[in-house]
Order: structure tokens, then C-alpha cells, then sequence
């Protein structure tokens, strides 16, 4: 996977190669290398990944759900895997959940503030990425 560096640069040089990258919003015109940005593609963009997060809350809801009524204690193997796989899809959710909601923040932020330097947008997602690191799949391992 390239560095977050190596892809910005990659990105910036494709968009100023011409119009080849586009918001879904841009149409014809646009600014010089034809890209244009607006608040309303930035709010559109937002907008999606909050509907993705609600999703992500319904599943979980969904999921607790499923969970009323179940032993885990005893003794019976597969009601002590299932919760397990259970956890671990809590754990992914929850911070699915979190991520999307960070980054809706930040997608609505940069088009709030169109003015924004490349440095400042790509500080938004630099603090995202540490705060939200991706870890190894949990559960489900043989016992």
C-alpha cells in the first residue's frame, strides 16, 4: 500500500494532467486542469458517508438484537463462538461507525472552507488516520 504521501502527490499530478478527475458535481466547466470543487459536492460527499455510518448503526442494532436470549455459559461450544463473532463484529462496527462520522466532519469541513491549503486539507485526513488505524480481524480463531 503507498504512504499517504506517495498517493496525495500521485492524485495532485493526475489532476493537473487535465480533466481526468472530476467531482461528480463539476460539469463542464470548471477551473484551470478541469477540476472545480463546490460546498455542494463536498456537503454531497459528507452526506453519503453519514448515510454509511446510520447503516452501520442499524446493523449493530440489529445484531444486539440477535444477542438477547443467548447462553455463552453453559458450556455449549457454539453459542461461545457465536458471541465471540459477535464481539468482534461489535468492535468492527463501533469503529466503522467512528470513522465514518470523523470523516463526514472533515468532507463537509474542507467544503466549508474551499479555502483550505493542500497542506491543511491533507492535515484533516493525516489525524484521521491516526486516531483510526486499521487492525487485524478478531475472533474466530480455532480453540
Amino acid at each position: 500500500m503507498a504512504s499517504f504521501e506517495e498517493e496525495w502527490a500521485r492524485l495532485k499530478d493526475g489532476a493537473a494532467d487535465g480533466p481526468g478527475m472530476r467531482l461528480a458535481s463539476a460539469g463542464d466547466g470548471g477551473a484551470e486542469g478541469g477540476v472545480k470543487s463546490s460546498k455542494t459536492a463536498w456537503t454531497a460527499a459528507g452526506s453519503a458517508v453519514g448515510s454509511l455510518c446510520g447503516n452501520a448503526k442499524k446493523v449493530l442494532t440489529s445484531l444486539e438484537t440477535g444477542q438477547h436470549g443467548l447462553a455463552t455459559d453453559g458450556g455449549v461450544e457454539t453459542a461461545a463462538a457465536q458471541s465471540e463473532v459477535y464481539q468482534s463484529w461489535k468492535t468492527y462496527l463501533d469503529k466503522l461507525s467512528g470513522r465514518c462520522t470523523t470523516l463526514q466532519g472533515n468532507l463537509e469541513r474542507a467544503g466549508k472552507d474551499l479555502l483550505l491549503t493542500d497542506e491543511s486539507v491533507k492535515g484533516l485526513f493525516v489525524e484521521m488516520g491516526k486516531q483510526y488505524r486499521d487492525t487485524p480481524a478478531v475472533g474466530g480463531e480455532g480453540k
